[in-house]
């Protein structure tokens, strides 16, 4: 990362300030800076998916744990991971970004313990990195987290957590402070719910902390075990990642190390969705079939052609979509991450479709978008929905509510008549690198424009 405060685009052009600025001044660059996609093109070729967001985040946050330095390679040129970078200058670590996709992470020294409100209110991953200084100095204080507003996020989980290992947890206003001055002690931590962040801010907790601790109804997402696998590399000891129990064997320190971070699934998952609604012919490369299993399903469900290979996955889209039903779950249900992208296909299906969100309750903003496009959508209570498919979509102006909300208008504005303008298209670059390059590279007529 530059030391100048600059961030890097998804364009490759420096920008003064940090995301959180960013975030601070979308009132002005939403109405400004925006994507125009004309529809009405079938999208052919190959596209290679960057490493996945989720999972690089958590290993950012957990280099805090060793003393050595560290370098993660396949890092996706993100917002976010802009933002968590500072985070980690903030602490004292040194953060060198000047390779494309490389980090170098140099944490040998932490003078700080505290990230702040402008970068953590931005982007609610910065909050992992308490388990991560809770278990390396003993000591934390975190701003409340912010995100996508999909709906309640509670952070109890991690805090009751923390508190199981012997932390100290007070909160202010704003603010979380946790305390552990003579170190964290492991033990049996039951989630009340398989949290993916509460996982991972515990399995970093729990890495040096004495004895053994066992996280039981434990996320199985592959991040999570993307995250043990850097963990053991720095010297760790985590078992069972990907399973409901996690076994942790404390340690007295960590060193560095180097890791590779898996592709993303979800950015996948929005290219083979592309590639079926325009009736496409994609290779989408880059990619672990086995993540990608209940997503795989209900395109073949939907009609779609799905050839899996090694480390890439062809797609297919036939003349008319067939309607589905989806209902989000933790993994290895489908990810709820790729409800707003599969929505815009059943948008264009021949007969019913329905979605039951179960992960988050607010997670339909971009229901009325759709709406606007001339989607026939009901919704009931925020957590189902039925949609009728229509013959066509007409492109308009229409806003990125979050950012796979604003994947899935620019999935609709592919397959719409005349143009469609997507603002507020700060959330999309949180999530998805070089979007418009590669979608152009497929076909698709899409500029960003301001």
């Amino acid at each position: 990362m530059p030391d100048n405060g600059a961030s890097i685009d998804n364009r490759g052009r420096k920008k003064e300030g940090s995301p959180a600025s960013l975030q601070a001044r979308k009132g002005v660059e939403s109405g400004v800076e925006k994507l125009v996609v004309k529809g009405g093109h079938r999208l052919t070729g190959t596209v290679r998916v960057s490493g996945a967001k989720n999972a690089v985040l958590p290993i950012i946050a957990a280099s805090v744990l060793g003393t050595e330095g560290s370098t993660i390679l396949e890092v996706p040129e993100l917002e976010d991971v802009s933002t968590i970078c500072k985070v980690l200058e903030c602490l004292g670590l040194k953060v060198d970004h000047s390779t494309p996709h490389v980090l170098k992470i140099d944490s040998h020294n932490i003078t700080g313990w505290e990230a702040p409100y402008d970068l953590v209110s931005t982007m609610r991953a910065s909050f992992l990195v308490m388990g991560s200084l809770l278990a390396r100095i003993g000591r934390a204080k975190i701003s409340q987290p912010g995100g996508c507003a999909i709906g309640t996020r509670p952070i109890d989980i991690h805090l009751k957590g923390f508190e199981a290992l012997g932390a100290t947890i007070e909160q202010g206003h704003g603010y979380i402070e946790a305390f552990a001055p003579h170190g964290l002690v492991g033990t049996t931590i039951y989630l009340d719910f398989p949290s993916v962040g509460a996982t991972e801010n515990l399995m970093m907790a729990a890495s040096m902390a004495k004895g053994t601790t066992i996280i039981e109804n434990a996320a199985q997402e592959p991040e999570i075990v993307d995250l043990a696998n850097y963990i053991n590399v720095m010297g760790g000891k985590v078992r069972g990642a990907g399973t409901t129990a996690i076994r942790i064997d404390g340690v007295e320190s960590m060193k560095g190390g180097e890791h590779a971070v898996i592709p993303d699934r979800i950015e996948a998952g929005t290219y083979m969705v592309a590639g079926a609604m325009t009736q496409g012919d994609i290779l989408v490369d880059n990619v672990l079939c086995e993540h990608m299993k209940p997503l795989i399903a209900k395109l073949r469900e939907a009609g779609a052609i799905v050839e899996e290979d090694i480390s890439s996955v062809h797609v297919v889209g036939p003349k008319e979509l067939q309607p589905i039903t989806i209902k989000t779950l933790p993994y290895p249900g489908f990810p709820t991450d790729m409800q707003a992208q599969v929505m815009a296909m059943m948008c264009i299906a021949k007969g019913q479709s329905s979605v039951l969100e179960t992960v988050f309750e607010n997670r339909f903003m971009h229901v009325d978008e759709l709406l606007r496009m001339g989607a026939n959508i009901r919704t009931n209570g925020g957590r189902a929905a039925i949609v009728e498919g229509v013959p066509k979509l007409y492109g308009c102006q229409v806003r990125a509510t979050d950012l796979r909300a604003g994947a899935a208008m620019v999935l609709a504005g592919l397959v719409a008549d005349g143009v469609t303008e997507i603002t507020d298209i700060y959330h999309i670059d949180r999530g998805y690198e070089n979007l418009v390059d590669k979608l152009t590279g497929l076909g698709a007529d899409i500029q960003r424009v301001g």
